[in-house]
């Protein structure tokens, strides 16, 4: 396949550990009217392989499945910097065992079933609060992956300037693949015991509906891929492969947005620029 010279996308299925055998993969493709073409995988081992890649020379927009911030409430409540990009580096500067203890005591004084602060975001996306450090450590996500993406110099529309041949921005995959399967469906599963045929099912279904046509989400547009990557997204029972897929898709949303002359991609202006917005999660309106 030929890839055009205009900027390609990238999805990106992150895991603030990765090892050989559950890595951070990413989707690569591009945007042809409104067919998102995927055309490889990439797959890294390690967070220095994943920085290093990330810091390189390139022209590309991407969905990454990680939080960008932390609940205004959180930070407010522990004293922490109220500007982005201190309230990362402070974040960054303390270890994980520390990060649980301070969580793990502003929980204990909070009524049961509102135990975690929550982002503006998270409702509307259906997403976990970003303070979570277990089912999914999504903490842990944003305490490897933000930095990472600092390093690298990269640009995050709403949050903070950089280099903006390479735009990141903050993708949830379970929020389009809801859309599609509906209810609580899975479609995925770490363990391999888990790993069932009717998740597989419905991991077919899922692509069948995104490939079929641009209407099968309100996001306007339709997947292609090989028909070898395709069988290995559906085999995949981590769900790590179309993970990835479905933040390419969120990722051609927002370059779609700002090729219509969005330039935050996307992202909601009224959104908070603390804590930042998922791509394509509806902005409440004002009534």
């Amino acid at each position: 396949m030929t890839i055009p010279a205009h900027p390609p996308l990238l999805g990106c299925d992150f895991s603030s550990s990765p090892t050989r055998r559950k890595p951070i993969v990413l989707a690569l493709g591009h945007l042809s009217g409104n067919t998102v073409h995927l055309y490889r995988f990439e797959r890294f081992t390690t967070l220095a392989d994943f920085g290093a890649w990330l810091a390189q020379p390139a022209d590309w927009v991407g969905g990454f499945d990680l939080p960008f911030g932390l609940p205004r409430e959180l930070v407010l409540a522990l004293g922490w910097p109220t500007e982005w990009a201190a309230c990362m580096a402070h974040y960054a500067s303390l270890t994980r065992p520390q990060l649980r203890g301070v969580f793990q005591a502003f929980c204990a004084s909070r009524p049961a079933g509102g135990k975690f602060a929550h982002r503006a975001t998270d409702g509307p996306a259906g997403a976990s609060p970003s303070m979570k450090w277990v089912n999914p450590p999504v903490a842990w996500m944003l305490h490897a992956g933000v930095p990472l993406l600092r390093a690298a110099g990269v640009h995050l529309p709403g949050l903070s300037e950089g280099d903006r041949r390479r735009v990141a921005l903050e993708a949830y995959p379970g929020l389009l693949a809801r859309e599609v399967l509906g209810g609580r469906r899975s479609y995925k599963s770490d363990d391999p015991k888990r790993q069932t045929a009717e998740r597989q099912l419905a991991r077919m279904d899922l692509l069948s509906a995104l490939c079929r046509d641009a209407g099968a989400t309100r996001l306007g547009l339709r997947l292609a891929l090989p028909q070898a990557a395709r069988k290995a997204v559906a085999d995949d029972g981590s769900g790590d492969l179309l993970d990835a897929t479905l933040c390419l898709l969120q990722a051609a949303w927002g370059q779609c947005r700002y090729a219509q002359g969005d330039r935050r991609y996307g992202m909601p202006s009224a959104s908070d620029a603390l804590e930042g917005w998922i791509l394509t999660a509806p902005f409440p309106s004002s009534g």
